[in-house]
């Protein structure tokens, strides 16, 4: 995240509501999402909307690692806040996948429908104006998630808006036997100690960690299921990724570590 200004795309109503509305902003043909802060909550590149900008966003990604990239093509994809859409688009153009996205600002979703070439909801992507506590709260959805990212900073990106035990708890409970859930954590402070311990007690040793951007987002990684694959078996991986999808994911596999807390 980083400093930007911005330009609203709408009137506040005369009650204000429960979010701050969208705004955007543009330089060097990047385009950028902001929630009425300088704080950058998502990013574009105009001419490549289907590429993930943003470092840390590509980082989420790391849940690529965890199968052959051929055993995702079936997979079921689900985004805890839409940010500027870049994870939600890339899973839904480039993977194929089956994607829900969770945001609760409504105006997030029509800037980012207006702006930010997200897509309607078609046979393979559901955008719900919902609350992710409550989707994570929804026994229907239970075992459901294959690859689960969760982003959900408010306009101070101060802290995660979701954040407790009891969260993490319904995180663990969407996933699959064998999902995987990467959560952005911004900030090496008490905010990021606390954060990644309640994570690291409801997932266990099944925990890990992508060191910081310089920008300071720590990508932090938690599944279901087997063990962390050999190093060698994600290199190999890390090289289909970078071939078939153009992410950095060799880059992943060196940084990627313990969770440390």
């Amino acid at each position: 995240m980083s400093s930007k200004g911005s330009t609203s795309t709408k009137k506040k109503p005369a009650t204000e509501p429960a979010w701050e509305d969208a705004t955007i902003s543009e330089e060097g043909g990047v385009r950028y999402l902001h929630l009425g802060t300088p704080w950058v909550q998502g990013a574009m590149r105009v001419r490549k909307p289907h590429e993930i900008e943003l470092e840390y966003v590509q980082r989420m990604m790391v849940w690529l690692l965890w199968r052959p990239l051929a055993g995702w093509r079936n997979a079921h994809a689900v985004q805890l806040g839409l940010g500027a859409g870049a994870i939600t688009r890339f899973c839904h153009k480039k993977l194929r996948t089956r994607t829900t996205v969770v945001e609760l600002n409504p105006t997030v979703i029509g800037v980012c429908r207006a702006w930010f070439h997200l897509p309607f909801d078609d046979e393979r992507l559901t955008v719900l104006n919902q609350d992710a506590a409550t989707y994570v709260d929804e026994p229907a959805h239970f075992g459901s998630v294959d690859a689960l990212c969760v982003d959900l900073y408010d306009h101070d990106a101060a802290s995660p808006v979701l954040d407790d035990d009891a969260f993490y708890a319904g995180c663990y409970r969407l996933l699959a036997d064998d999902g995987v859930m990467t959560v952005n954590l911004f900030g090496r402070n008490a905010s990021f100690d606390n954060s990644a311990a309640r994570i690291a007690k409801v997932f266990g040793e099944r925990v890990a960690q992508l060191k910081a951007t310089k920008e300071g987002n720590t990508i932090v990684v938690a599944w279901k299921g087997k063990e962390l694959p050999e190093r060698d078996v994600l290199t190999a991986r890390a090289d289909t990724i970078e071939r078939e999808l153009g992410l950095p994911a060799r880059k992943w596999v060196k940084l990627l570590g313990s969770l440390q807390i």
